[in-house]
């Protein structure tokens, strides 16, 4: 099997490529941001808003494409514009934030868009995926492509350096430091990152996810206090480290610069249901403990080694 992959060189796209890349015919269009030298795959340099840049893609022969980095509808009709007739299925990594908000139920893959429009980053990023979602579907009925489309919640693990679960692994490592933020009612689903490249695997070529739309969580439902748990079991069980766990608010996080990546309060919680996924794909969902164990060794790994090389300058 022959796989396009837009982007893949960071966090999910990063981690599917490790995985796929021992299997299959690998060809990556990416800016070149990370160096992919360790693995088995063709890299095409370039941005994909540039259209003389992707006009290297007409040159290859690929079974499946795999877009992480479609925002916007511009992104998916660009793309289409150069794809090679061999293409047979297009799958689409969106988000399940692309649901109406507000309504106290819980999302299956049919559930309502979110038609509102919200304002600041979060909001165009919401009704850009929404719009990447819409000409995913056109442009493949136009070509007789099959679509499917991801929805992951929360992703956590390895190579995330978005400032969520790293921020706090980070504090905990080089300030000794765990932030316990309180007074949260908050609920939220997260996805460990191996999880979900393992899903994308899985739907390649699967006529079971053929013009679908596939929620991705784990099992359980979480709290700020849940993820605190969890990250502490963690650092416990590693051992070599200590550290004070220090109590904040929400309003003193805010003061602090503490980033609070997850809803906040009971009115912000929005969760999806996920028995399609397995039903379809027949994944089993790491726990989160485990999830936590292999996030906070990887992480500690990495800020001890930065913190070492400071100290050496």
């Amino acid at each position: 099997m022959k796989i396009l992959v837009l982007g893949g060189s960071y966090f999910l796209g990063r981690v599917f490529t490790m995985l796929a890349s021992e299997k299959y015919e690998m060809t990556l269009f990416n800016r070149g941001t990370y160096s992919m030298d360790d693995f088995s795959v063709r890299q095409l340099l370039g941005d994909r808003s540039d259209a003389h840049a992707l006009q290297q893609i007409r040159q290859g022969e690929y079974d499946v494409v795999v877009d992480f980095c479609a925002y916007e509808s511009r992104h998916v009709q660009t793309l289409f514009s150069v794809l090679p007739a061999s293409v047979k299925q297009y799958i689409l990594i969106s988000t399940v934030d692309v649901y109406q908000r507000g309504t106290g139920k819980i999302h299956p893959e049919d559930f309502p868009y979110e038609l509102r429009i919200s304002e600041g980053d979060a909001g165009a990023y919401i009704h850009g995926k929404i719009a990447a979602e819409k000409e995913c579907i056109s442009q493949c009925q136009k070509r007789g492509i099959m679509d499917t489309i991801l929805r992951p919640a929360i992703l956590y693990g390895p190579y995330n350096y978005a400032p969520r679960e790293s921020f706090f692994i980070r504090s905990v490592v080089q300030n000794h430091q765990l932030p316990e933020i309180m007074g949260t009612d908050g609920k939220f689903q997260f996805l460990y990152v191996k999880d979900a490249a393992l899903a994308i695997e899985q739907c390649l070529l699967n006529p079971s996810v053929y013009h679908s739309a596939v929620n991705l969580a784990g099992d359980e439902i979480l709290t700020y206090q849940v993820f605190t748990d969890a990250l502490e079991r963690a650092i416990n069980e590693e051992g070599s480290l200590q550290y004070q766990k220090i109590p904040v608010s929400v309003e003193k996080a805010m003061e602090l610069g503490i980033p609070l990546p997850f809803p906040v309060y009971g009115s912000e919680t929005e969760l999806c249901d996920t028995g399609f996924s397995r039903m379809v794909l027949g994944i089993s969902y790491t726990p989160l403990i485990e999830g936590m164990q292999k996030t906070y060794a990887a992480f500690k790994s990495v800020y001890e080694s930065v913190e070492d090389s400071a100290q050496n300058k």
